[in-house]
């Protein structure tokens, strides 16, 4: 039986809300049908476009948002219609990893009182007990525990989200929700983390959901991978199935951006250009959600359409203005009309720029480049 089963999750805001009841409101889909297993021990991430759902999702299975509609089972428990009181019971089960290793340790608190906090609140241990049980946690992410009484504003990036990992383990989890847990880091510090998240899952024997717009973490890191687009599941697959043979127009759009190490089988290569833009949560299509979008909805049957990368003076040549206001001294601004301006400078002379339309300098849409 898996650990953590996730059925039909939803998860919908009303938006523009009117009168003491709040009625009247559109309804923002944020999380639409979200289902997935996971195992002891494994890993299973969660990729997609920013604003997909991927931290929505991930702060409903964990309690912080009530879902709208679906199922959440934590070995066996139902969560999801669970009281405050009640999710307390199992809460040291579920634990969650913050993005921002700033904005999720309390300042004015020293890393003794975050790490024994978690304990205090669900009364394990005596007050001795919980320090020793903060020193080893230390240990365990790899940071001296002798800077225990220090406070978050004395440690780097890393280091705190070192604290924050420790944090989530005080409660000697089972399922750790990893919310883009490296996605503000230097790379090389990345690489730490990572690194200590793969030791402390084959330690405690962890189930990582593990979000990130990294794919190259993602693959490193997990077993399993699923694709999310607008609150939807469009794909999910074993690791490698998936990175070397996928299926949906979205994942291959998705994997064609990912840049290639080596130059050569970069120019070489064909990258799928989706046109359009992301539909609204608001008013999602119906159907498949990325209908709007799929580059294969006009040929059914036919291989997506690719576009090899343009050189920079192809781009340069895109732009619709004349060679010669390419090249010409004017400084460009865009006025409220949306019609093209250009700043003469004294002296310069406008021969042979028939097309553009010259404004005195004083004009209050015009400013200097």
């Amino acid at each position: 039986m898996s650990l953590l089963e996730v059925r039909d999750l939803a998860k919908h805001f009303t938006v523009g809300a009117r009168g003491f009841l709040g009625r009247g409101g559109a309804v923002l889909r944020a999380v639409d049908g979200v289902s997935f297993e996971l195992e002891r021990g494994r890993a299973l991430g969660l990729v997609g476009e920013s604003g997909c759902g991927k931290s929505t999702a991930a702060r409903t299975i964990v309690g912080l948002h009530r879902a709208t509609a679906g199922s959440v089972r934590l070995g066996g428990v139902e969560l999801t219609g669970l009281s405050r009181r009640e999710w307390q019971a199992h809460r040291g089960r579920l634990q969650m990893i913050f993005q921002d290793p700033y904005a999720s340790l309390d300042p004015r608190q020293t890393v003794a009182s975050i790490l024994t906090e978690p304990l205090a609140i669900h009364r394990r241990g005596k007050p001795r007990e919980r320090r020793l049980r903060a020193l080893a946690l230390l240990d365990a992410v790899g940071l001296n525990p002798r800077h225990i009484n220090r406070y978050p504003h004395e440690f780097s990036g890393g280091q705190r989200q070192r604290i924050g990992i420790a944090r989530a383990l005080a409660l000697e989890p089972e399922v750790l929700v990893c919310d883009e847990p490296v996605s503000a880091l230097d790379v090389s510090i990345q690489a730490q983390i990572v690194n200590l998240l793969a030791e402390l899952r084959e330690r405690f024997q962890l189930a990582y959901l593990f979000i990130a717009h990294d794919l190259a973490v993602v693959r490193h890191v997990c077993e399993e991978v699923a694709v999310m687009y607008l609150g939807r599941i469009v794909e999910r697959a074993p690791r490698d199935e998936l990175f070397e043979r996928p299926r949906h127009p979205y994942t291959q759009a998705l994997l064609s951006a990912v840049p290639l190490p080596d130059p050569a089988a970069e120019r070489a290569r064909r990258r799928i250009v989706l046109e359009g833009d992301v539909p609204s949560p608001l008013h999602p299509p119906p159907g498949c959600a990325f209908e709007p979008r799929c580059p294969a909805r006009a040929r059914p049957g036919r291989p997506l359409r690719a576009r090899r990368r343009r050189s920079s003076r192809a781009r340069r040549g895109a732009r619709g203005l004349p060679r010669r206001a390419r090249s010409a001294p004017w400084g460009l601004r865009v006025n409220p009309e949306r019609r093209a301006t250009y700043a003469r400078p004294r002296g310069a002379s406008s021969r042979g720029l028939p097309h553009v339309r010259m404004r005195a300098r004083s004009s209050p849409h015009l400013r200097e480049s």
